[in-house]
């Protein structure tokens, strides 16, 4: 039996939209954005260079933890746990799985790759040129429903990515001090805690199963927070891919030489 705009009992009409805006833009603004940072990305995590700004203590978020023997002993900072990994294999190996599974199973990256790539629908009062849909339960879409669990693992990272700054706030002298790309490192990261904190599983844990809020007021408290972060946790999900590319970007240009960090303090 036909679905979607074929299904009986709908208007038959040949246009896929009586929509007379440029609703395409969105779409295809969100597939470029998202094409041009994957590639940024898959260079730089796949070229193992330029990653570590020794005198300053500066770790790529795209590297972080680095626990392999490439990784130069000061950088190491939870130690060695794999051997030298072969050249285009990403020294963040044992994370960025778990990283990717957030991001792609996160709602708001749902709705942007599904209408950005798959059309699914690519835009409201459009028609998706797909004749079914099974939703999410079959693979690989079935995985969706690992968010959750794939939030418990981007928490892990953010605390590692917290260590990171607090690590750089303390060059190779171990004298503390503050630089531009400490204060670059220190916006990445919180954006990033609040765009993990704004996750609508974490919405759910904070309140999800309370069936009476007055018994509970700081897990009540704790909820009405996050709620209000998950308003803007479309824009945090971008912005963050901005910072963290943004952060990556500097210390490859201090770490090759390109300049050198401006000190703020010490």
């Amino acid at each position: 039996m036909p679905v979607g705009t074929g299904a009986p009992g709908r208007a038959q009409i040949e246009e896929r939209t009586l929509r007379t805006d440029r609703w395409w833009q969105t779409p295809l603004i969100t597939a470029a954005f998202l094409s041009a940072w994957v590639l940024y990305a898959v260079i730089r995590t796949a070229s193992q260079r330029a990653y570590w700004v020794d005198q300053y203590h500066y770790l790529s978020p795209f590297t972080s933890p680095c626990v392999t023997a490439n990784c130069p002993d000061e950088a190491r900072d939870f130690g060695q746990w794999f051997g030298h990994f072969p050249p285009f294999v990403p020294l963040a190996l044992m994370v960025l799985p778990f990283l990717l599974g957030f991001r792609l199973t996160c709602y708001y990256y749902r709705k942007s790759y599904y209408r950005a790539f798959w059309q699914s629908p690519p835009a409201c009062a459009v028609a998706e040129p797909h004749s079914g849909y099974t939703g999410e339960t079959r693979f690989p879409l079935i995985v969706q429903n690992l968010h959750r669990y794939f939030f418990y693992a981007a928490v892990v990272i953010s605390v590692l990515n917290t260590w990171d700054l607090i690590r750089a706030f303390h060059g190779k002298d171990g004298d503390f001090g503050i630089g531009l790309g400490t204060v670059i490192m220190g916006i990445n990261v919180i954006l990033l805690w609040t765009y993990t904190a704004s996750c609508h599983s974490c919405r759910h844990i904070m309140g999800g199963r309370l069936r009476h809020f007055s018994a509970h007021p700081i897990r009540y408290r704790a909820w009405s927070f996050v709620s209000k972060l998950n308003t803007r946790h479309g824009q945090l999900a971008m912005t963050t891919l901005v910072t963290l590319m943004v952060t990556d970007a500097y210390i490859a240009l201090v770490s090759s030489g390109a300049f050198n960090d401006p000190r703020i303090f010490n």
